[in-house]
């Protein structure tokens, strides 16, 4: 166990990074890091002693960053190939090959990444739906804020709403935060017929009730202000455990949640770390935009959640 940090808990972030400090690093392959917050991010997070980083992208642009920034970057594996495609495609076998518990976005494009883990015959998909969750840092928001799927399927249906729900669940347990409350999004909350996504929200809460859907309380569906305000779903009469202290969001759709993380972001000043789940390894999906200190955020999440399946997998047969 890490000593840890001597500076008083400021923010929900620094809670997350102080219990990865906490866990064995987790051996990470970072996937063309070539721009400084990047590769600070990975060696920030890696002296911190979150991760343990294998460096895979052109070695001579890589060095030349860190020379530029001055980051130490002699202790890690640096894994040579000549471009951001193969970049991705060698991180993604170097996971296959056991290599690594965490794949993280470095300084391509997400597309680019996301190819790669995707395919079927080489990538790293599983039974289970991939999907995004934003770790959100509100300020003005008691509790950490998941907010799920915003960042990789653009209009998901039914089934594929069950394992984006089931992943970020899965999430939050296995970091140690409890038992989420998941509010089901949509402009209203009542369920009409003349929106789809309040018929939807109704079956999703009713998969929950047959055990579809298990880990957490759902409710929908629900409109944004009487999901997290605790006065509004009073004014509306919406009793429930979820209606006013939500701790998931699911929202219908990627336009929908993108722009909600954005608003939050932007105008509430809230951190948005970003993992990547429903793959063999959780995914560190950054985006190129992201402060140091989100990119290590999403690494301790990443790095929390690993643990937890690792500690899972390797307990004795009941």
């Amino acid at each position: 166990m890490r000593e840890a940090s001597s500076v008083p808990l400021q923010t929900k972030y620094d809670q997350l990074i102080a219990l990865a400090r906490n866990v064995p690093a987790a051996k990470t392959v970072v996937v063309h890091p070539c721009d400084e917050s990047s590769l600070r991010g990975a060696t920030e997070a890696a002296e911190l002693g979150i991760i343990n980083p294998v460096l895979v992208g052109p070695a001579a642009s890589i060095a030349t960053v860190a020379a530029r920034h001055k980051l130490d970057i002699r202790r890690y594996e640096i894994v040579d190939v000549p471009d951001s495609a193969v970049a991705a495609a060698k991180g993604v076998e170097l996971i296959r090959q056991g290599r690594g518990e965490l794949l993280m976005k470095g300084s391509l494009h997400t597309d680019e990444l996301m190819h790669a883990v995707a395919s079927s015959t080489t990538g790293l998909r599983t039974a289970r739906r991939i999907s995004h969750v934003f770790i959100m840092d509100v300020p003005t928001y008691p509790e950490t804020l998941f907010i799920t799927d915003a960042a990789i399927n653009i209009f998901p249906d039914l089934d594929a709403k069950r394992d984006i729900i089931q992943n970020a669940i899965d999430l939050w347990t296995q970091i140690g935060l409890g038992t989420p409350r998941v509010a089901i999004l949509s402009a209203v909350e009542t369920v009409t017929s003349k929106i789809p996504s309040t018929i939807e929200a109704a079956a999703l809460c009713k998969m929950a009730d047959r055990g579809q859907i298990t880990g957490g309380v759902l409710d929908g569906p629900l409109a944004f202000d009487n999901a997290i305000d605790p006065e509004a779903a009073m004014i509306k009469g919406i009793k429930s455990e979820v209606a006013g202290r939500a701790q998931i969001l699911v929202v219908p759709d990627l336009e929908a949640g993108n722009m909600l993380a954005k608003n939050l972001t932007f105008l509430a000043k809230a951190g948005a770390a970003g993992i990547v789940l429903g793959a063999r390894v959780p995914i560190v999906l950054t985006s190129r935009a992201d402060s140091v200190r989100t990119r290590m955020a999403s690494c301790a999440v990443a790095v929390l959640y690993a643990d937890a399946r690792r500690r899972t997998a390797t307990l004795p047969a009941a």
